[in-house]
């Protein structure tokens, strides 16, 4: 199972991915308690490459691509940025950060996954969800 979606980068959209992840995990029939992961995982990386990568220009776009093989759901978020650093994100958790109201997507998606991966110029993360079905 493979699905490709393109979504111009305006916050609006996100439903889109929303509606897409439903469908996607109610054809395959994950856990119940993997929906919740993979939909935040999948949102804050969207919103990020609207927002960061993107800066919200609508002439740019996310591109994502979902793919379900061998018990495990692969989720790849580009978008058309410069890219960044993922090692030079703050770690939210620490006292200086801990009441910021952003920069907490890298940490939440490296949490709720069970691997993520950055591309080496930064503008892409994809995220593995491993034995999501019963």
């Amino acid at each position: 199972m493979n699905k490709i979606i393109k979504i111009e980068s305006r916050q609006s959209n996100l439903c889109i991915v929303e509606n897409a992840i439903d469908e996607v995990t109610n054809e395959i029939g994950i856990k119940q308690d993997n929906y919740g992961k993979i939909l935040v995982s999948i949102l804050e990386a969207v919103n990020n490459a609207i927002l960061h990568g993107n800066n919200s220009d609508p002439e740019k776009f996310v591109h994502i691509s979902i793919g379900f093989k061998s018990n495990a759901l692969k989720i790849k978020v580009t978008d058309e940025g410069t890219g960044f650093s993922p090692d030079e994100v703050p770690d939210p958790t620490t006292p200086e950060n801990v009441e910021a109201l952003n920069g907490r997507g890298v940490f939440l998606m490296s949490r709720l996954a069970d691997k993520i991966i950055f591309s080496k110029k930064g503008n892409c993360v994809t995220m593995i969800f491993k034995n999501i079905i019963s």
